[in-house]
């Protein structure tokens, strides 16, 4: 019966720990161990909850006289064996926020975290958020043509990817928004940023080998990449470009103005598998500004319903004189208009 117990306990998702009168652990389900990511079962507060202490014995180290969870089981010892907090467990890597209950057990103490489930999804996300912040391309070019960039997701993961790098001393840009939001919009997402061919000079290619991958994952017509895509050749002073479906102009500041460079094409989707995406290219002059930016920029709202529209991000890029301000300019003028976002917002700028 003991081990029929243990593997009842084990498949919960309330996380679950027994200590006895002298604060040795005698038991941690599977939950608790996840949550604390514990290699150990039992043993000392420290084997089980990895707090980073270094002394020899557990409970006589200077943190100890801190630690949350040894204070709230002494909590329990001193009033009949019960006892309730709301705690935080500061470990190596990360802090984490509990709630825990203790309730007496003969000559035990259970412990209940009742939060470890939503904790453990919440530091899931946390981590994921990580992972998608890791995709992003560096602040600062090197020394390809200089670039700023927004990207403000609506929710903890965003389903836009901005990217800039170089190739053969041209520097390409891409800027993708896959349909839905949330998780799964995150995880195609990171198959844009995985799929993409970097060895590519060309655009079109770049985005045909996408689609032909694309179509390997079995989606429904629900599912789709929107993008456009571009190489910067400084040698021809030439913007080589192709777009998937993307609705959002590539915008081209100039002495002369301002041109929304269009191009219709389906999406990265089921809906035309063998689409044949091609390259088209435009002449830019030294101080120019290229602007590549997704439809959630345009199409936010403020508490009017107002969309924040074309015309406003080209006022903003009129005013601009270089890729940097553009930005910025940008990123305080959408949070004045807007205050809260309800799709994802990114735009790349390059100083030609």
């Amino acid at each position: 019966m003991p081990n029929l117990y243990r593997e009842v306990l084990d498949s919960v998702p309330t996380a679950a720990i027994v200590v006895d009168k002298s604060f040795k652990v005698r038991y941690t389900n599977r939950a608790f161990r996840e949550y604390f990511r514990s290699q150990r079962a039992r043993g000392s507060f420290r084997d089980v909850i990895s707090c980073g202490e270094t002394e020899p014995v557990c409970g006589t180290g200077v943190k100890c006289a801190y630690c949350p969870i040894r204070s709230v089981f002494s909590d329990a010892r001193k009033a009949g064996g019960k006892a309730f907090r709301k705690l935080i467990v500061r470990g190596e890597r990360e802090d984490i926020s509990l709630t825990i209950k203790i309730q007496p057990l003969g000559k035990y103490f259970l412990g209940i975290v009742d939060n470890a489930y939503e904790t453990e999804i919440a530091r899931e996300m946390y981590n994921a958020q990580d992972i998608q912040q890791r995709l992003l391309p560096p602040a600062r070019g090197g020394n390809g043509t200089p670039y700023s960039f927004l990207y403000i997701p609506c929710r903890e993961i965003g389903g836009d990817l901005p990217d800039v790098y170089e190739i053969n001393g041209d520097t390409m840009g891409l800027i993708a928004d896959v349909s839905g939001k949330g998780i799964s919009a995150g995880m195609l997402s990171a198959f844009v940023k995985a799929g993409w061919d970097r060895s590519e000079l060309s655009p079109a290619n770049a985005i045909r080998g996408l689609n032909a991958k694309f179509q390997e994952l079995n989606l429904d017509e629900r599912s789709y990449v929107t993008g456009a895509a571009v190489r910067i050749d400084r040698a021809r002073r030439e913007i080589i470009y192709s777009v998937a479906g993307h609705n959002a102009p590539l915008l081209l500041k100039s002495a002369l103005g301002i041109d929304e460079i269009v191009m219709n094409s389906p999406p990265v989707s089921t809906w035309i598998p063998e689409f044949a995406y091609e390259d088209r290219a435009i002449g830019y002059s030294s101080g120019d500004i290229l602007v590549m930016l997704t439809d959630g920029v345009i199409e936010s709202r403020n508490a009017k319903g107002e969309q924040f529209s074309l015309e406003r991000v080209e006022g903003v890029l009129q005013k601009s004189e270089n890729a940097e301000r553009f930005i910025e300019r940008l990123k305080a003028v959408l949070k004045e208009f807007c205050g809260a976002f309800s799709d994802d917002l990114t735009a790349v700028a390059f100083d030609l």
